[in-house]
């Protein structure tokens, strides 16, 4: 009896360890909804890491397990997406989500649950406070705004008007952005914060358009951009130079005709150790990133893999202490990743944009 005892023990404690052994990762993103086309560049980043982590033989010995939820762009359906991540995949970690105001709670359910959070699509100043398991692979709007501004009065655009969607982030934008422009001398006429989900944005644009700036600075989400930059077009506002906070956030749902000209700044989305990633994609896909996002998705898993290896164990308060130890200069295929104490990225590489007839220009 004793004996059978203890190797009843023996088996149930030797199931356990197999179980915390493998590395299983959530990821809650748009799939659906004004960001799916941003969302759907995420997944393909995680499918390509995910590939190529279980080509070169998993990691602990064992294939690493992606589960991937549609948030659906909505705060209740990524908090369900997120719970039952936790409670009935008994995820690890989870990657996501894009929009600043939804990847907020989730952040704070998952560091409450105690697993680890990574941020892959949201800059929101408010994201550094979630906790000690929340991670950004990303740079939060001090760093954009900062970057913004000064491109924007570079092109001697003085008198600005300032658009963004009544959220998380972009309250955060705008204020952020307001207070560099005026740091450099520029002049914010106005801020306009706009209601998500709308079927016209015409009256909105049109007070705008009333203040007569330099230049619109705006940031949008997918398909509401893509209304806002067809009403501007129709109604002959864009011919006010316009300037994106991440063009291809604002630009990707867009009929091109509506958008050429625009100005802009973006993530840098291949830094120097990211050809390898990009030719994948491209092979995999048959084209090139849809958006700027796409490698930060990677990334976050390969970032997640390397921790699971480096602590030999898929715990998440393991994986805490490997990703602070490998963040302290992570070469991945968006740059060098680099966490501050608040475990955000803390250097965050920018491109500046113009759209062209054929796309993305560099200037």
């Amino acid at each position: 009896m004793r004996s059978s005892l203890v190797l009843g023990l023996g088996l149930l404690l030797a199931t356990h360890v197999a179980a915390k052994a493998e590395l299983v990762v959530g990821a809650v993103i748009p799939l659906s909804g004004a960001s799916a086309t941003q969302g759907e560049d995420q997944r393909r980043g995680m499918e390509i890491a995910l590939e190529e982590i279980n080509a070169a033989g998993g990691v602990l010995g064992k294939p690493v397990k992606l589960i991937v939820e549609d948030s659906g762009g909505r705060v209740p359906s990524a908090l369900d997406a997120a719970k039952k991540l936790v409670t009935v995949d008994s995820v690890s970690a989870v990657i996501g989500e894009y929009s600043s105001g939804i990847t907020i709670p989730i952040g704070q359910y998952l560091v409450q649950s105690g697993k680890i959070h990574l941020n892959i699509g949201s800059s929101s100043n408010r994201i550094r406070d979630l906790g000690a398991t929340s991670f950004s692979v990303l740079g939060l709007e001090a760093v954009s705004s900062k970057f913004a501004a000064k491109d924007v009065v570079a092109q001697g655009w003085k008198k600005i008007v300032i658009v963004g969607p009544n959220n998380a982030y972009g309250q955060g934008m705008a204020s952020g952005v307001k207070e560099e422009l005026e740091k450099l001398g520029a002049t914010v006429m106005s801020t306009l914060l706009y209601t998500e989900g709308q079927t016209t944005y015409r009256r909105e644009l049109q007070q705008a358009a009333q203040m007569k700036p330099d230049a619109f600075v705006y940031s949008a989400y997918g398909k509401d951009a893509a209304l806002m930059n067809r009403e501007a077009f129709e109604l002959g506002i864009n011919k006010t130079p316009w300037y994106a906070i991440y063009l291809s956030m604002c630009t990707a749902d867009s009929q091109r005709e509506t958008v050429v000209g625009q100005y802009g700044m973006d993530l840098n989305f291949v830094g120097p150790n990211g050809k390898a990633y990009e030719e994948a994609y491209r092979k995999k896909y048959g084209m090139s990133f849809k958006t700027s996002f796409s490698g930060y998705g990677y990334d976050a898993l390969k970032l997640l893999a390397a921790a699971a290896g480096k602590a030999g164990s898929a715990e998440p308060a393991k994986l805490r202490e490997a990703l602070i130890e490998l963040g302290k200069g992570y070469e991945g295929a968006t740059g060098t990743i680099t966490f501050d104490a608040g475990r955000q990225r803390s250097e965050q590489p920018y491109l500046t944009l113009k759209m062209g007839q054929n796309g993305y220009e560099p200037r």
